[in-house]
């Protein structure tokens, strides 16, 4: 669901320009780029079933996909953001960073640990909707176009706040939303097809 993440990051950056959209985008998806190095040392692992492709697998993330582990990491990236942005721009990344998790919760198999290493071999979480591809498809597809116009809107609303220089503000606004927009979706194909 790298897509969806995206999408909610976008959205989230129309509310709260403050943040810079990179931060929100990295704290949609830091759960995974900590879940890489751990794949990569035999720590964590996936696997495929089926053909392998868009959410066809079980994986193994018993540390950055746990409950516990993700609000950790959750409150960690807070902590750090917080002294970069205040607290409001600490909570929303915190926010934005357990986003992963919640959404994960949506997609995945029963594959999601409550505590970090899967201690007391508590039930594994998750709701499933991988199991049938045009639900998962549209739910990541609404998060995108729900995104995709929350910035567009708020970055022609930025452009014509500055209304000393319109003209160029709506072309850098248009440019900016449609760039954004074609992100996403470009995001979305290349999530389904399983490039990447």
């Amino acid at each position: 669901m790298f897509a969806g993440h995206f999408g909610l990051a976008a959205a989230v950056k129309a509310k709260q320009p403050e943040v810079p959209l990179w931060a929100l985008m990295l704290s949609t998806q830091l759960l995974d780029v900590i879940f890489v190095p751990l794949v990569l040392t035999g720590v964590e692992s996936i696997d495929p079933i089926g053909k392998g492709g868009y959410g066809e697998a079980i994986i193994h993330a018993n540390y950055t996909h746990s409950l516990v582990g993700a609000l950790l990491i959750a409150g960690c990236a807070g902590l750090i953001s917080w002294r970069l942005w205040g607290r409001k721009g600490g909570l929303l990344i915190a926010g934005m960073v357990f986003s992963h998790w919640l959404l994960d919760l949506l997609v995945h198999r029963s594959d999601m640990p409550i505590l970090p290493g899967n201690l007391g071999h508590l039930p594994l979480l998750g709701f499933g909707l991988w199991g049938s591809r045009p639900i998962s498809i549209a739910l990541e597809g609404i998060l995108i176009v729900v995104g995709g116009i929350l910035y567009f809107s708020s970055a022609l609303a930025r452009a014509r706040e500055h209304s000393t220089k319109l003209p160029t503000n709506l072309k850098r606004a248009l440019l900016a939303g449609s760039v954004m927009s074609l992100l996403l979706l470009l995001s979305l194909v290349t999530d389904v097809m399983g490039i990447g």
